[in-house]
């Protein structure tokens, strides 16, 4: 079990033998821009990990405004070069190094409905930028499974050849980031992926966290929408990693997420049953719900390596023993949109 921070960084951070054959192959340093957000700072751990592993001479650079001090002390810490740097000033951006391989996390999401100005900019402006500066790189450009409409229960979840349809103006923002880095592959060849993640489970923040610390709390937990994807951010890592190797022009899309469709009426008792505690709902099953079929990602990069019910357990220990929050809930529930 993960009771540390610590402990959990290692574990998010530990490449497995598929990542270190990939850095062996793969040609070039490695960029990680928006490496300050909830996913950055582990990726770009899990790349330098990998790389000293695999005993090769290749650089991680992590960029971000890091306007926390500590984060970026902790990724120097771990042989990360870090450079400073706002994605929505272009002058700055283009005097970011010279790289090959890009990760590009950076959005922005929740506050979308109070500033849908800087949404858009963010989502769709600092992209554009990052795509021109990057033009002869290969791009993993993480986007959402936000820009698939909703489907019915029974379904399978929505494949990437499906017709989007994204509900609210920070989803349509995020197919606009998509639709920028198709722009410049099309364009000028950038060999660039589109990376459809839904929902990455870091035990700090996380769907499964959120169901588990209400009923922790004694809260309702809301069941408008029934059903989820999860996947370990661990083995979100690995995928976005090793995605650089399928980048293309046109670019290629791939849904990132688990091989279970879970209930939120499941996983809420499973947490009831754990934490001794009568498990509480609010809201009507809408019938709906936003699911991603990651079919493809398994076949090209094989299974994840934690089971749905591995992550679970570690989400309920963590919850548990006092476990930070992040204080960012995934906000699955909303069907409107509005983050």
């Amino acid at each position: 079990m993960i009771e540390t921070e610590e402990q959990l960084e290692e574990k998010l951070a530990t490449p497995n033998e598929r990542d270190v054959a990939l850095v062996r192959r793969l040609s070039g340093d490695i960029l990680v821009l928006g490496a300050g957000g909830k996913m950055g700072p582990s990726l770009a751990k899990r790349c330098k990990r990998a790389i000293d592993v695999a005993g090769v001479a290749k650089r991680v650079i992590a960029v971000s405004r890091f306007s926390s001090v500590e984060a970026r002390r902790e990724l120097e810490a771990w042989g990360v070069e870090t450079v400073s740097c706002d994605l929505l000033n272009r002058d700055e951006v283009e005097r970011l190094p010279d790289c090959e391989n890009v990760l590009y996390l950076a959005g922005r999401k929740f506050g979308s409905a109070d500033r849908s100005d800087l949404t858009w900019a963010s989502n769709t402006v600092a992209p554009a930028y990052a795509a021109h500066r990057y033009h002869a790189s290969r791009i993993v450009a993480f986007s959402t499974g936000n820009v698939y409409p909703f489907v019915g229960l029974e379904s399978a979840g929505s494949v990437e050849s499906d017709a989007l349809d994204p509900r609210g103006e920070y989803a349509q923002s995020c197919l606009g980031r998509e639709r920028v880095f198709e722009y410049f592959s099309r364009e000028l060849g950038t060999r660039c992926l589109i990376f459809r993640l839904n929902y990455a489970v870091d035990l700090r923040y996380g769907v499964l966290v959120d169901i588990a610390r209400k009923v922790f709390d004694g809260q309702p937990v809301d069941l408008t929408v029934a059903r989820f994807n999860v996947i370990w951010q661990g083995d979100a890592n690995s995928y976005a990693l090793r995605s650089l190797e399928l980048c293309d022009s046109p670019p290629r899309v791939l849904n990132v997420t688990g091989g279970e469709i879970f209930s939120v009426h499941q996983a809420a008792t499973f947490f009831a049953n754990r934490f001794q505690r009568q498990a509480m709902f609010k809201g009507e099953d809408s019938g709906f719900a936003l699911l991603n079929n990651s079919a493809l990602c398994r076949e090209l990069l094989g299974e994840p390596e934690m089971t749905l019910e591995e992550l679970m357990e570690l989400v309920a220990h963590w919850v548990e023993v006092g476990g930070k929050s992040l204080n960012k809930p995934t906000k699955f529930e909303v069907v409107d949109g509005k983050f």
